[in-house]
């Protein structure tokens, strides 16, 4: 059997172009920006062209955003070595005040769903 046997396309993926990867980033960049200034912001999410179709709505960068958070908490564990025992509490504290939007956005937004508010009308 040939590679090509295996290669079915996926169900449910969406190709992207690097067009889209890159527009995703400006998005996710705005964002970050935006709630550097005020993650209180009722309009954090308004006028930002392709959001729907880029992430699906506003939880969709909501979970690009908790992907990156846990991502970068990971790779923080993972630089510690077996001797040394990393507290998870202070590795969170530290990277929230070295990206404190991200930080934000997350508090403020991810309450706002778990009390089943819209995240914006």
């Amino acid at each position: 059997m040939g590679v090509t046997e295996f290669a079915e396309p996926m169900r449910g993926v969406i190709e992207m172009s690097w067009t889209d990867l890159h527009r995703r980033n400006e998005i996710i960049d705005e964002v970050l920006a935006r709630a550097a200034r005020n993650p209180e912001d009722p309009d954090l999410f308004r006028d930002l062209p392709e959001l729907d179709r880029l992430f699906g709505g506003v939880q969709g960068v909501l979970l690009m955003l908790q992907y990156r958070w846990r991502n970068h908490m990971q790779a923080r564990m993972d630089l510690h070595d077996e001797s040394e025992w990393a507290d998870p509490q202070q590795v969170a504290r530290e990277l929230a005040a070295e990206q404190p939007a991200l930080r934000a956005v997350l508090d403020r937004w991810q309450v706002v769903r778990r009390e089943r508010v819209p995240v914006y009308a």
